[in-house]
């Protein structure tokens, strides 16, 4: 009987989304107080999305090729602490520019491996993901009030230490994931070619592509933009907080969401709340209770999303290709489609406003709402199952 590492798993998403916890909120406030123009942010800030291009492809291919993502997930950490070790002595642009394109390169290499690992460890029981995934989330949390509540009081520098310390949690919990035994699929044999012709797939691809560019000015200028409307760095922790807890109840629920819709009509109700959450995000900041409700709608725009978007791949990816599935997701989306929202909201946030920069974002999300809904047919699956109800490897 295959023993599933919980605790193991849990521990390595806690540690890793506490980092992004720390890193988006506050570091480009680091950025700001070296006095970097918002377009130097957000080129600094656009390496995380720009490595993601190329890293997971790389690296899961590797892993595909000869099977060795544990080698490569203890790697990833060990070179992206040294990475980020270098800010305690940069303040240049070029310098920084460098640290932070090792960092992205190797950090972003890991998750996907971790993904494929956690649902080989599954197997046929994908619905308990979301329960594995939702400590990420408690770690993003945590990081992001704790080091929102530090910088209260300390200088803008110490979220370089919070970060350091964190990224040395994910390299000790790299050191302790087990290998997943064999699992043997189906459709082992399927070309990834056969797979990439789906309809389904260009669609979910695509509108991943816009979900994540939709979230550019999101990550790079959200706390920013609270900062110059007078919000405290701990109501600033507080807002991100909340997004990240009306996520940690989604996730808590997926398994019931799937069961009962279908991926399409999750994915639709995403992209829609997504719309009106960046619309409210740029026009309504004065308000506390739309910042907060803007916030709660997170919940739908990154955690059902995400849930939905990931089993959707594991599912349609079988066997040897589930490395390169995860890894050409996660480039797309957080790589491709997060360099453009990040470009695009450094190069408009002081021409155009933060309103309208956030209205470009409702803009990519409208985007992919109009590909799901027309690409993605609304019999694709049951994601709860762990299996698919369509087998056919081509549509």
């Amino acid at each position: 009987m295959h023993s599933l590492p919980y605790w193991r798993l849990s521990g390595y998403y806690f540690f890793y989304f506490a980092f992004i916890g720390a890193f988006s909120p506050y570091f480009g406030l680091y950025l700001q107080s070296l006095k970097f123009s918002a377009w130097d942010i957000g080129l600094l800030m656009s390496q995380m999305q720009l490595m993601r291009l190329f890293g997971p492809n790389l690296w899961g291919w590797l892993a595909d090729r000869f099977g060795r993502r544990l080698v490569i997930i203890r790697l990833a950490g060990a070179i992206g602490l040294a990475g980020f070790s270098a800010f305690f002595w940069l303040d240049r642009l070029p310098g920084m520019l460098l640290a932070m394109a090792v960092l992205a390169f190797f950090w972003s290499a890991a998750l996907p491996l971790v993904e494929t690992l956690t649902f080989d460890h599954l197997r046929d029981d994908c619905a308990r993901y979301s329960r594995i995934r939702l400590w990420g989330s408690v770690g993003f949390i945590v990081a992001v009030m704790v080091t929102g509540t530090l910088l209260d009081f300390a200088p803008p520098v110490g979220v370089l230490w919070v970060c350091w310390s964190i990224l040395l949690g994910i390299l000790g919990y790299a050191l302790t994931l087990p290998e997943s035994p064999p699992v043997v699929h189906a459709r082992e044999d399927v070309p990834i070619g056969n797979i990439l012709r789906q309809s389904r797939v260009k669609a979910l691809m695509a509108a991943c592509f816009a979900m994540s560019a939709a979230h550019g000015a999101f990550y790079v200028f959200f706390s920013i933009h609270l900062d110059a409307h007078g919000y405290a760095k701990t109501e600033v922790g507080l807002l991100w907080s909340l997004g990240v807890v009306a996520e940690i109840v989604v996730f808590m629920f997926m398994a019931r969401l799937a069961r009962r819709f279908s991926l399409r009509r999750i994915l639709l109700a995403c992209f829609a709340a997504a719309v009106m959450r960046f619309l409210l995000m740029g026009w309504g900041v004065e308000s506390l209770l739309i910042m907060a409700f803007v916030q709660l709608l997170h919940g739908l725009t990154f955690g059902a999303y995400h849930a939905s978007a990931i089993a959707a791949v594991n599912l349609w990816f079988p066997g040897k290709t589930q490395g390169r599935g995860q890894a050409l997701y996660s480039s797309l989306s957080f790589g491709a489609g997060g360099l453009l929202g990040a470009l695009i909201s450094g190069s408009t946030w002081e021409m155009l406003g933060a309103g309208w920069t956030f209205t470009l974002s409702a803009g990519f999300a409208a985007l992919g709402f109009l590909l799901i809904w027309r690409g993605v047919p609304d019999d694709v699956g049951t994601l709860a199952a762990g299996r698919e109800k369509n087998t056919d490897p081509v549509q």
